[in-house]
This record gives C-alpha cells, structure tokens and sequence, in this order.
C-alpha cells in the first residue's frame, strides 16, 4: 500500500504551517481589494451609463407627453409604486410633481410615436 504513491515516500507532514498567521492575513487583503479593483470599476460604469441614458430618456418623454412641465428628473428608486428601476417624474408649473413614466432597471431606447396613431 505505501509502494502506491511513490513521490510521497519518506513524507512527514511539518508541525507548524508553512505561511505564518501574518502572511495569510496579508494575502487574503491583496486578494479581496485585488477583485474590488477589478470589479468596481465595471459597475461605476454601467450605473453611470443607466443614468445618463435615463435623462435622456426621460427629458424626451417630458417634451413629448408633459410639454408644459417646467422640469424633469429621473430617480433609482429600489421601492415604488411603478417598481424597482428609473422612474422618470416631471415637475408641474404649479410646483406638483407626477410621475411619467418607469424606465425600467435598463433604461433604454425611447419608443414615442412618430406622427398620428390610427385606430384600427
């Protein structure tokens, strides 16, 4: 039985481990900002490409559906009546504040009609 795995003949296991409680310590904070550093960077980007395109999306329904609105603002909201997402809201010439439109957790292209719709 011992003849079954040759390279660990005469093998004595060591008394204390081989990296001492310091080292570990050290590589395990090397690793963990390691992977904050490769990620966070990722989701700084995408969070601020939603909402940029969340303005934008909301700034061209409220020319579209809310003309006489003096102002819009789109808000990440995790709780709301519309859902979790961008919710685009408009701001009334009287101070009242309505909300337009969900976005969606992806704000993306804006689908308004183009001309007339016809009934059919």
């Amino acid at each position: 039985m011992e003849d079954d795995e040759p390279e660990l003949a005469g093998y004595e296991p060591h008394e204390r481990p081989l990296r001492s409680a310091r080292l570990q310590l050290v590589m395990r904070v090397t690793v963990v900002l390691g992977l904050i550093a490769l990620v966070l960077p990722g989701i700084l980007v995408t969070v601020g490409t939603a909402n940029r395109t969340a303005i934008r999306a909301c700034a061209i329904y409220a020319a579209y559906y809310a003309p006489e609105a003096i102002t819009s603002d789109v808000r990440f909201e995790l709780v709301s009546d519309a859902g979790t997402g961008w919710n685009c809201y408009v701001r009334n010439f009287d101070g009242t504040e309505v909300l337009l439109t969900h976005l969606g957790l992806i704000p993306g292209a804006v689908t308004v009609p183009s001309g007339p719709i016809e009934s059919t």
